[in-house]
């Protein structure tokens, strides 16, 4: 059969190299074409668009950008007619994703949509376009399942947060080279340029005041190199390591971390983190006062309640972030409160750790009948 998956983000690069992962042992005459990233054609699918090209984070951002957003969306569609799949994939990315899903369902092409957007946080009226044009919804926190069936009578697939696999198998891969001889914490500025500028330079104002530790930044894959070599001058200590996230996590003492994915794979690493956010001015003024949630960092909202310390926009600065990071490293009771809070977090997410399994299973068995 015939794929055609759509990620928009480093996030769902990983979530979809896997699901191809899972949908080549299901189906083995698949044919899968792709948006996404390096992950997902290493794991078999023809790479059409890589999503540095499509992230445009924010409403000022997403205005500026529109020309380049639009053209995208009609070459998508044209790609998609040529390639006549059996199935479109879409993975998260709900502003592209949505608009694609619509057009495909109109042209009478099974849609799966594969983590759900957060219409749970804001937009809740997309879910009435949503039940018209997807055929098979599968999300992956575990409030998703009761938030759709309860709110809009529409039976949806749990299938377990894909993460818990993924950072299980990471846990069991043979010790790592030690990246430094000190205590490291791990700074995780994001994977989209716009905001690892935001959010890195008050990172790195930090890491003076700790001269016992050593702090690492992740790189974000297909990030100019250049990028990151003007915003580390001026902190020569400040190390940085490339495809190395999860080495980095598994031997981190604490993390400074951007909110997103990250802050829930930080957490099933164990690793005790803060949680940073911050956009532009109008982006944020707009954000806050259509978001519905309590909070920012998955690792807070499925826990429901405040486990580890968000700082957001204004309350981004150096004293906070050196009060929470100080917590992090010596507070012990803090320590223990944390990591309490985590165990009951991986019990939340439960299931076998195969989401990727059950997901592609659904999806084939759905084109099959």
């Amino acid at each position: 059969m015939r794929y055609y998956i759509i990620a928009g983000e480093a996030s769902g690069d990983l979530h979809g190299s896997n699901l191809i992962h899972a949908l080549h042992q299901q189906d083995n005459h698949a044919v899968i074409r792709c948006w996404g990233g390096d992950k997902m054609e290493k794991a078999g699918a023809t790479l059409v668009t890589h999503y540095r090209n499509l992230a445009f984070m924010g409403f000022a951002e997403v205005i500026k950008n529109l020309p380049t957003i639009l053209r995208n969306l009609r070459f998508c569609k044209n790609d998609i007619e040529a390639f006549c799949p059996d199935v479109l994939i879409c993975i998260d990315y709900p502003g592209f994703n949505l608009r694609i899903a619509k057009w495909a369902h109109q042209k009478g092409i099974r849609v799966v949509y594969y983590i759900a957007p957060q219409v749970w946080a804001w937009k809740e009226n997309r879910v009435k376009g949503m039940k018209k044009c997807i055929d098979q919804l599968l999300v992956i926190l575990p409030f998703e399942k009761e938030f759709f069936a309860s709110r809009w009578n529409w039976p949806v697939s749990y299938v377990g947060h894909p993460l818990v696999q993924v950072v299980a198998d990471a846990k069991k891969q043979p010790n790592d080279r030690p990246l430094a001889d000190r205590p490291i914490v791990a700074l995780l500025p994001g994977s989209r340029q716009q905001e690892i500028a935001k959010k890195l330079p008050i990172m790195l104002q930090v890491t003076t005041y700790f001269p016992d530790h050593q702090f690492i930044v992740a790189k974000a894959p297909g990030t100019p190199e250049a990028f990151y070599t003007n915003l580390l001058a001026g902190h020569p200590t400040v190390q940085s390591v490339s495809d190395q996230t999860y080495s980095l996590l598994r031997q981190a003492k604490a993390a400074l971390v951007t909110s997103g994915t990250a802050t829930l794979e930080t957490a099933l690493f164990g690793v005790r983190q803060v949680v940073c956010y911050k956009g532009s001015w109008l982006s944020y003024q707009i954000g806050k006062r259509l978001v519905n949630i309590k909070f920012i960092s998955l690792v807070n909202l499925i826990l429901n309640k405040a486990a580890i310390k968000e700082l957001i926009q204004d309350d981004l600065t150096l004293e906070n972030l050196k009060a929470a990071l100080q917590e992090l490293l010596f507070d012990r009771e803090k320590q223990q409160q944390i990591d309490t809070d985590y165990a009951q977090l991986h019990q939340l997410l439960g299931g076998s750790g195969q989401a990727s399994v059950q997901a592609a299973a659904l999806i084939v068995a759905g084109i099959k009948k």
